[in-house]
């Protein structure tokens, strides 16, 4: 894999570890960082080595702080929706990745950098993190989709009163509200991200990814179509041998081995 200038990746044990990589801006998103993503995302997608991603932020201080302002402060209407645009490719690649994300924040996750966490699977925060969407009070919205992925996490109420007040808020408080799946001590972070990780590699990956598209693409459609769709899934997992192998193991009382390639 390429070397980028912006972030750092890793494989060990089938565990994918995207680090966002500019500490002395804070993480912040740029266009660099951001068509370096896209690229290393697209790479992650077809890697086979891969089977779960998690993605943090360099430093102690920050999974990302944002989008970078001195880059956006004079920006025009045009440029800002082609912004906005290379944000929101970004955040929907995360999202459309075959692999579970995870997101392990480490500190803040303000503006861009709480849509990339709530574009992840899964989110494990630190107890030192702060979360929030601040755009207003610079004048804009969340432009990542922001305004359209924070309401469906944690309701339309509660994500109205964080994009309309700008506040932040600790990790307790996130966690309280839904946009973190669990916090952990700040030296443990890494280690219980990666102990779900492990988790989720014990299972079958084709069921995995089956289960993340079925409830993706049918939290979208209406209930029916959802239930369709699931069903349509599922018979098509009876055809793997990740099927036979875990059915196997279990009427003989065994624990499965999968085909992690």
């Amino acid at each position: 894999m390429k070397q980028y200038n912006t972030l750092q990746f890793n494989v060990e044990e089938q565990i994918g570890t995207l680090t966002i990589n500019r500490p002395k801006a804070l993480n912040a998103l740029n266009t660099e960082l951001m068509t370096e993503l896209i690229q290393i995302l697209d790479d992650i997608q077809e890697n086979q080595e891969v089977q779960v991603l998690v993605i943090t932020g360099s430093g102690e201080k920050a999974f990302v702080a944002g989008a970078d302002i001195k880059e956006m402060a004079d920006k025009k209407a045009m440029e800002g929706k082609e912004f906005s645009h290379l944000g929101n490719k970004v955040c929907k690649k995360i999202a459309n990745l075959r692999q579970p994300v995870i997101a392990a924040v480490n500190g803040y996750a303000l503006g861009g950098g709480l849509e990339i966490a709530s574009a992840c699977d899964i989110r494990i925060g630190s107890k030192n993190a702060v979360v929030g969407q601040p755009e207003v009070g610079l004048g804009i919205i969340p432009g990542f989709g922001g305004t359209q992925r924070l309401s469906r996490l944690i309701g339309l109420a509660k994500a109205k009163e964080l994009i309309y007040t700008g506040k932040n808020i600790k990790a307790e408080e996130a966690y309280e509200i839904g946009i973190f799946n669990h916090l952990a001590e700040p030296e443990k972070l890494m280690e219980e991200v990666y102990e779900m990780a492990h988790q989720i590699l014990k299972n079958a990956p084709l069921a995995v990814e089956g289960a993340k598209k079925a409830i993706d693409k049918g939290y979208e459609m209406p209930i029916d179509h959802a239930l369709a769709f699931e069903e349509d899934i599922f018979g098509l997992l009876f055809d793997t041998q990740d099927q036979k192998d875990g059915m196997q193991a279990f009427l003989n009382k065994k624990e499965a081995k999968f085909n992690k390639k």
